[in-house]
């Protein structure tokens, strides 16, 4: 026990859903519990806190000031601000990125802000070489970004949260003073930390030890649901480098391990139960993979076999309930095959409407595809279903009938489905279809 109520609260549900859930399985009302954002601060003592946000903010006091391993989003950094400020008094002197998502770096600019008008020095602010890279390609990417992310978030009011508005989806970058490259021995006023470079959801990660209390900020490679190395909207991840970084942390033996998602864990052995899963996951799906592609499968082969160990997916820390395996077997044929999956008439397509159209008139029409479409999908065979639905759609697009049925079977479609990554993309496209049939797409879960 910490002494800090907050902190016992999310020890404790880390260790009843690692200890006690570890063999049981998961359900609903405990996925509710794994990710705090209500801006509590959890003191774990020693000069270490966490402010729970979206994402965390690990708190480091020293004799010079402040350490923040990460800033939140821009929307939440005040209140980040408000919860360190009934913890300590004291000024920011370093800010470290684990990577560079908006929800980690947004809120850096209230924090230099904040210090100028205080007449205090900026924070120091440390980062790995590749953060400024990523920073100027969001720069360069701004439009596309927006879109994409106020889809995977189901909506503009969902951006909000995650610090962005309709106009602009970056920030003012606070970019970094202090860059590394493999790993960083950082002395934060007096406290001796090494940041060590890891790929795994982005390649410009870095995660934090700190030997003197055997604690871990491990940014995202821990964020208790199912690893987002598969992502079908963003940039290439890397599950293979992500177990090295998970099993390079279990073999520092570390008795706090403090995430930027979800909730932080407390024992030696249950962190090493957890970081070892979430490696032997990946590795699974990665070694799957490669083994197919070697004996000549095409992707939509190597989709349909590979699978993750029903014991694994069972794990309270592997749900997939934001990014799933299926996306993840994805990037790792794209990082080790490229993009061609293997089916010749893919390499270089006809446009999809024109494909359309013939299909269409060979099957009788538009409206024959579109309601046989409904019919699979309420027999349940979505992915056959939505591609009936989508070739109707393309062969006749503003056919208020065919974009009826094609709303109705990305509906079903996306209430089926577990990830928020298929949920949200699935139901755009009930949403596009139901604005063009003038009629309502349905529940949204």
């Amino acid at each position: 026990m910490t002494g800090n109520a907050y902190a016992d609260d999310l020890l404790q549900r880390s260790a009843r859903l690692v200890d006690e859930g570890w063999d049981g399985g998961f359900n609903a009302a405990q996925s509710k519990t794994t990710n705090p954002v209500d801006a509590g601060l959890a003191d774990f003592g020693g000069g270490i806190a966490l402010v729970a946000s979206f994402s965390h903010v690990v708190a480091l006091g020293g004799a010079s000031g402040l350490t923040l391993v990460d800033t939140s989003s821009a929307r939440l950094a005040s209140a980040v601000e408000t919860s360190l400020r009934a913890w300590s008094s004291d000024p920011v002197d370093t800010i470290i990125y684990t990577h560079g998502h908006l929800d980690h770096v947004g809120g850096a600019p209230t924090f230099a802000r904040l210090a100028a008008e205080a007449g205090a020095r900026a924070p120091r602010v440390v980062g790995h070489a590749n953060v400024a890279e990523r920073f100027r390609r969001y720069d360069a990417t701004e439009g596309y970004n927006h879109r994409i992310n106020a889809r995977q978030f189901r909506g503009r009011a969902r951006l909000g949260s995650l610090g962005q508005d309709a106009q602009k989806w970056t920030v003012d970058w606070v970019w970094p003073d202090v860059s590394f490259v493999d790993r960083l021995e950082i002395d934060l006023g007096g406290r001796e930390a090494m940041l060590y470079h890891d790929k795994g959801e982005t390649d410009d990660h870095a995660w934090v030890w700190l030997p003197e209390r055997r604690a871990i900020c491990g940014g995202d490679f821990l964020t208790w649901v199912f690893p987002n190395a598969g992502n079908p909207q963003k940039v290439q991840r890397f599950p293979l480098e992500w177990a090295k970084a998970m099993r390079a942390m279990a073999a520092l033996e570390p008795e706090l391990f403090l995430p930027a998602h979800g909730l932080p864990i407390a024992g030696r052995d249950r962190i090493h139960r957890v970081l070892i899963d979430i490696a032997t996951a990946l590795e699974s799906l990665v070694a799957q993979t490669l083994e197919l592609m070697n004996a000549g499968a095409t992707l939509p082969e190597v989709l349909a076999t590979v699978k993750l160990d029903s014991a694994l997916a069972e794990r309270p820390y592997l749900q997939a309930t934001y990014d799933e395996p299926e996306f993840v077997v994805h990037n790792i044929w794209r990082l080790y095959g490229g993009w061609w999956d293997g089916d010749p008439s893919q390499l270089k397509p006809a446009q999809p409407a024109q494909l359309a159209a013939e299909l269409s008139a060979l099957a009788g029409g538009a409206q024959r595809l579109a309601s046989r479409a409904v019919e699979l999908s309420e027999l349940g065979d979505h992915r056959l279903a939505c591609h009936l639905a989508e070739i109707a759609a393309k062969a006749e697009p503003e056919s208020p009938g065919v974009h009826t049925a094609r709303s109705e079977v990305y509906g079903r479609r996306r209430d089926v489905e577990l990830s928020l990554m298929a949920k949200a993309i699935y139901g755009e496209a009930a949403a596009v279809s139901a604005s063009i049939a003038g009629t309502s797409d349905g529940p949204t879960p």
